[in-house]
């Protein structure tokens, strides 16, 4: 039975309440704009339960390990397998044991109201949410409302698809148990690093990949050595070949996939790993005069084009599809939301300003936490090439840093930086080999800031470390 309240006007209306929502509403709150936010499943979203979080809970004790195993004195201690059950209670705690108590009293402590159910719009400025019993709320946003609803995982329409019951991201996150063989279709960052996690706790690993190599949106040396690795832990990786169909004839038998080679695999699970779509099939759009089911293409601000008073944050705007990203763009479009709401003029050519998500296009950072890392920032040499720049790009071998030899013995990586040859200013960068994570923020800001090339001279690496590398590539930039 369904009870209707009459409508509650707010500020600002938030649908979905993962990382992206949460700081919409924060930043919204801190402006002092009253604020609901609304969510259909965990308060957290994606990225605390079932993806960002619990992934990279999982990847640490085999990066560890793999790490502890290149170091003389400590190598022959770490030999054994992990300690699965303690690995997945690990994870657990990471996921917050799926419970949102934590998230739901932060956003009470900024005085956000939130709401549980599915929240669509009705209308200009409009929303309504149906709660689980039923009760359905209708607000009015007197300012914006922001949809930061996130996307999902795509599984190909493939003949027996459906009693295959695959796994996507989600189900690869959150497994109780390890699976004896496991095949990921995709090689893109949620194949490459799931493959490492599940092979290392003991799965036989075979993916397949549809495309010549892994990590396509990086540098083509990243996905090579990444290969190299999985291949050496085990993996039976698989280039040029797509999956066809599935056959799972028990519920709890083995599944087997046919390949378009003729070839079929077997395993106990697979792993789809294709790509996402946005959620905003069931949001309303049809009622403000857009397309259920489509990305929403958003201005600099993320306001939604054709609109003055809808955004779009995070994934659902296609821009970036990362926790961070979206994080990024929450700022800036809670900024403008209450610089609008105040009547402050927005300064529309400012390309760095307080209300432009210029890093969506210039400095995206992303970090691969598979074994060895693999991370970038920026452009790589073919978009550079491809966006028309006169560019150059600079490579230098990482296992030949002092500080990278220190840290591994064997220490296998590469680093890149793609130099804007009429500016001299750095357009991207990317590193590969244990332990980089931590070096790509450093990267991030040359690049973001466009820092001269003469003025990173001054930017002095500490000596031994692997940020020496900085050091190597200006070298090689200048020719001695």
């Amino acid at each position: 039975m369904t009870h209707a309240v009459e409508s509650v006007e707010y500020d600002v209306v938030v649908i979905g309440a993962g990382p992206v929502g949460e700081n919409v509403a924060d930043r919204a709150r801190a402006a002092g704009l009253s604020t609901a936010i609304v969510e259909s499943e965990l308060i957290g979203g994606e990225c605390s339960y079932w993806a960002c979080m619990p992934s990279k809970a999982l990847l640490r004790p085999v990066v560890a390990r793999a790490d502890a195993r290149r170091v003389p004195g400590l190598a022959g201690s770490v030999q054994g397998p992990l300690d699965t059950a303690a690995v997945l209670a690990h994870r657990d705690v990471y996921a917050s044991h799926w419970k949102d108590d934590g998230q739901v009293a932060w956003l009470e402590s900024i005085g956000a109201d939130i709401y549980r159910g599915i929240g669509r719009l009705t209308g200009t400025k409009e929303v309504s949410v149906t709660a689980p019993d039923g009760t359905e709320y209708r607000f009015t946003a007197r300012h914006a409302v922001a949809v930061s609803t996130g996307s999902r995982a795509v599984v190909p329409a493939l003949p027996g698809v459906a009693d295959a019951r695959p796994w996507t991201s989600r189900e690869a996150t959150s497994a109780k148990e390890v699976p004896g063989r496991l095949v990921v279709v995709g090689g893109g960052v949620v194949g490459v690093e799931m493959a490492t996690v599940w092979g290392a706790l003991g799965a036989e690993v075979t993916m397949l990949v549809r495309g010549k190599g892994l990590l396509p949106r990086m540098e083509p040396f990243a996905g090579e050595l990444v290969a190299e690795a999985l291949t050496e832990a085990g993996a039976d990786v698989r280039f040029g070949v797509s999956a066809t169909s599935l056959r799972r004839p028990a519920p709890d038998g083995p599944v087997t996939v046919e390949l378009d080679n003729g070839e079929s695999v077997e395993a106990d699970e697979i792993l789809f790993a294709t790509g996402r779509a946005p959620r905003t099939d069931d949001l309303g759009l049809e009622t403000v005069n857009l397309k259920p089911g489509s990305w929403l293409t958003v201005d600099e601000s993320c306001r939604v084009e054709g609109t003055d008073w809808l955004y779009a944050v995070g994934d659902v705007n296609h821009r970036a599809l990362l926790t961070h990203q979206g994080k990024y763009q929450a700022r800036i479009a809670g900024a403008a939301i209450a610089a609008r709401a105040q009547g402050i003029p927005l300064l529309e050519t400012d390309r760095w300003g307080a209300y432009a998500a210029t890093a969506d296009h210039a400095a995206v950072p992303q970090v691969v936490f598979t074994d060895p890392e693999a991370a970038s920032v920026g452009l790589t040499l073919a978009e550079a090439e491809q966006a028309g720049h006169r560019v150059r790009a600079v490579d230098y071998d990482l296992g030949a840093v002092a500080g990278a030899g220190l840290y591994a013995d064997g220490y296998r990586g590469r680093a890149r930086m793609i130099v804007d040859l009429d500016r001299e200013v750095l357009l991207g960068v990317t590193f590969v080999g244990p332990g980089i994570g931590e070096l790509l923020h450093s990267a991030t800001v040359a690049v973001a800031g466009e820092v001269p090339i003469q003025r990173l001279w001054h930017a002095v690496p500490a000596y031994p470390t692997i940020s020496e590398i900085w050091l190597r590539l200006l070298e090689t930039y200048r020719g001695a």
